[in-house]
């Protein structure tokens, strides 16, 4: 595959995915002590979710170290059904500030609209409504524009409704990867406890029990400010944690402090997952795994895979 044309110009990519030297470069940016050697590589062209900018009849994403907006209608980052509806997002009437999520899902594609001015101009829901039809559902501050059909997504067999702005790993592949890796892990636990769980990427492959701020499944718990407390997690022998990039450090003081075996830890910050880590190995546990995940390809982003046992006596892998 030949370089991107953005390549250099567009914030969104570090590093040219295509060059023979990107997993040499890449792997650089890895903390510390974590070993590339194992990592999981993400392939070019499969990002199904990505944050573009709009301002002004611009439309894009960022160049690096900057606010000026570099002009995308054309990403060979992004799956084929993304990339093939660009030229048309980037012709609707932008006006103020705006950020554009777009997600792929399974039966179409969702774009959630996040700005500063309330609603849109009647040109743009007008331009909207002449969109690809696999665009199924448009929405601008939460307001719907144009809604085609109710988005799906899957998570092995299991599918369920995805919600405006609902979080999904950034590909396919790494998702299962990171959801083979956290099976694997939790096998033979009887009660695992998947904290920060989503639409449930993890729970439903492990029978978990699930509990996050908002999401289509589990129980409804903002783990920020009331974190599972000793007595809840004497409960479970496996704790699953996919945190925000804010990282999850007051559940992991409790986790330090209780008795559970083990803790699976998922993490798309290497920062907040090195605090959290210490907490933990400062709680007796040992990393007994570690896996790094190029789930975020061309950017110089990680995704952290890691187990930590109570008295463990195994190496890091």
């Amino acid at each position: 595959m030949a370089k991107c044309p953005f390549f250099g110009l567009c914030g969104g990519c570090k590093y040219d995915f295509n060059a023979d030297d990107y997993r040499e470069n890449k792997v650089h940016d890895l903390p510390r002590g974590i070993d590339g050697a194992n990592a999981v590589w993400g392939t070019p062209g499969t990002r199904r979710r990505a944050d573009f900018v709009a301002l002004n009849n611009h439309f894009g994403f960022y160049r690096a170290t900057s606010r000026d907006i570099v002009d995308i209608n054309h990403c060979p980052n992004m799956v084929p059904e993304i990339d093939a509806i660009l030229p048309g997002l980037a012709a609707l009437p932008w006006g103020g500030l705006a950020s554009v999520l777009v997600t792929s899902c399974d039966n179409g594609i969702v774009v959630n609209v996040s700005s500063g001015v309330p609603y849109c101009s009647v040109a743009f829901r007008d331009g909207v409504q002449k969109l690809p039809e696999n665009i199924i559902r448009f929405t601008w501050n939460g307001v719907i524009v144009r809604d085609i059909a109710a988005p799906t997504v899957s998570f092995g067999e299991t599918t369920v409704p995805f919600p405006d702005s609902g979080f999904l790993q950034p590909t396919i592949q790494t998702e299962a990867a990171l959801r083979d890796m956290v099976v694997r892990a939790v096998a033979g636990a009887k009660h695992v406890a998947d904290l920060f769980c989503g639409l449930g990427c993890f729970t439903f492959a492990t029978g978990a029990e699930g509990f996050d701020i908002v999401g289509a499944i589990g129980t409804k718990r903002d783990l920020f400010k009331r974190p599972l407390g000793a007595q809840r997690l004497t409960e479970f022998d496996a704790v699953i944690m996919d945190p925000p990039r804010a990282g999850a450090i007051e559940q992991c003081k409790l986790l330090a402090a209780s008795t559970v075996p083990r803790v699976v830890y998922v993490s798309c910050n290497p920062a907040t997952w090195m605090a959290d880590r210490w907490i933990l190995e400062r709680g007796g546990y040992k990393m007994t795994q570690c896996v790094p995940v190029d789930q975020f390809v061309g950017a110089a982003h990680w995704e952290i895979f890691s187990v930590f046992d109570k008295e463990a006596t195994d190496t890091v892998e």
